[in-house]
């Protein structure tokens, strides 16, 4: 089953670039000018959103915990109540914010702690949901969210697979737009706590939904990795200066960490590959002049016949390579060779190459259509007891004859996708001579 999540502006799928979320939380500090700031500083970073953390203090704390002093280096008010309420931002800074965000061409949304929060928040009709992990087990917030009919992003720190399962169990039978996501609930998390593999556990469990990967962790390397694991959904927290107030600037990424981040993301997304094995063009130079080729260990005269004794195995290697030794062995040279020179097809009166692009028949039925193709890099032709090979199957090991199991030269290949074509020669038929072009036409 394909996963795939629409968020805001972007479509995320297995296939898809990694969906950065950049987690201002209460970084700004209570200023407008300073959330501004960052959300500029996030878009030139290369993320896809932009988010904030939205809290209704009053309902959400104990009359207790609301009024209990909060003397702290990063505190912003007397007690934690205060504290909170200097940090949050009421639905008219939201709204001036969704519009600054669309300038910018980020998605904006925030996590929501209670449901007077996700009512404010749907309101300005934001298009997804955060959850923190504190709320995993908040099963009436969570199916509160869920019947909005956004997207959800659930943060999973703290949590058992027993719990993930419950809440995903609570959440997709309403709205069935979920992502969940693997997360540490340590400020810093620490990386030997990060479990990352839980990536899989849960693209396993939950088949059917995109999977992210919430990070506390300090650093840039642990989205990566989580991205090829699987997680296509990103978030880490931002801030503009790491040595600002506030307790969680300390843990979360400046724009130079930030754009790092992004870019390592698209490097590995393309890193991949399909996990087919080719050759690239990039690679046949290298290949080359690291590469190894057959040579002749001494001078050898005309008519020798070629011994093991006779090769060495040198750079470069543009000419016949070593896994095509038994090619050479027993041949007799044509011409007269000194010590370091190459064998080639020529010394050794085996049939030589086409150049690539040609298009070529088949050699051994004159008076017939023959067989056409364009030559991707080469072309070989084999003989063995009566018996003509016409190879257009690409790079393969060299044949055996099919009656005596001698090795056969392969001294090139092609890359039209067509079997191999096989007609036997009569006696009206002749095949070329040995080291004999083919026919062009």
């Amino acid at each position: 089953m394909s996963r795939e999540l629409k968020l805001g502006s972007h479509v995320v799928n297995d296939e898809s670039p990694a969906y950065v979320i950049a987690e201002v939380g209460h970084n700004h500090q209570g200023k407008m000018e300073t959330a501004k700031e960052m959300f500029r500083k996030a878009q030139e970073c290369g993320v896809s959103a932009v988010k904030l953390q939205k809290r209704d203090n009053r309902g959400l704390f104990t009359e207790a915990m609301f009024n209990k002093p909060y003397d702290h280096e990063n505190s912003f008010g007397a007690t934690y109540g205060e504290h909170r309420e200097f940090l949050e931002f009421d639905k008219d800074h939201y709204v001036e914010l969704q519009q600054f965000a669309a300038e910018l061409g980020l998605d904006f949304f925030a996590t929501a702690f209670d449901q007077a929060s996700v009512d404010v928040l749907a309101s300005i009709d934001l298009p997804a949901y955060k959850v923190a992990s504190a709320d995993l087990r908040n099963i009436p917030l969570l199916t509160y969210i869920a019947e909005v009919g956004k997207p959800m992003l659930v943060s999973t720190g703290g949590g058992t697979l027993e719990d993930v399962q419950r809440a995903y169990d609570a959440i997709m039978p309403i709205n069935p737009q979920l992502c969940i996501m693997q997360c540490t609930c340590g400020y810093p998390a620490e990386f030997s706590e990060l479990n990352l593999r839980v990536v899989e556990t849960y693209r396993e469990q939950f088949s059917d939904i995109v999977i992210g990967y919430s990070g506390h962790d300090n650093g840039i390397s642990m989205p990566v990795v989580s991205y090829v694991l699987g997680a296509r959904v990103i978030e880490k927290h931002f801030t503009l200066n790491r040595a600002m107030k506030g307790t969680d600037h300390v843990f979360s990424l400046e724009p130079v960490g930030m754009r790092k981040m992004t870019r390592d993301l698209e490097r590995a997304r393309q890193s991949l590959g399909d996990g087919k094995k080719v050759v690239y063009a990039s690679e046949e130079a290298p290949v080359v002049k690291m590469g190894k080729k057959l040579v002749a260990a001494r001078d050898l005269p005309a008519g020798h016949v070629v011994r093991e004794a006779d090769i060495a195995i040198k750079s470069p290697g543009d000419g016949i390579p070593p896994a095509q030794m038994d090619t050479v062995l027993g041949k007799a040279t044509t011409g007269a060779m000194a010590r370091d020179d190459a064998f080639s097809p020529d010394l050794l009166g085996l049939p030589g190459p086409i150049p690539i692009g040609s298009m070529v028949r088949s050699p051994w039925s004159p008076g017939r259509p023959g067989v056409w193709g364009r030559c991707g890099s080469g072309v070989s032709w084999r003989r063995g007891h009566g018996s003509w090979r016409w190879t257009w199957s690409g790079l393969r090991p060299a044949r055996r004859c099919r009656r005596c199991s001698t090795v056969l030269p392969r001294t090139a290949c092609c890359s039209m996708q067509t079997s191999s074509i096989v007609r036997r020669s009569s006696r009206r038929e002749r095949p070329p001579r040995p080291g004999s072009a083919l026919r062009l036409y």
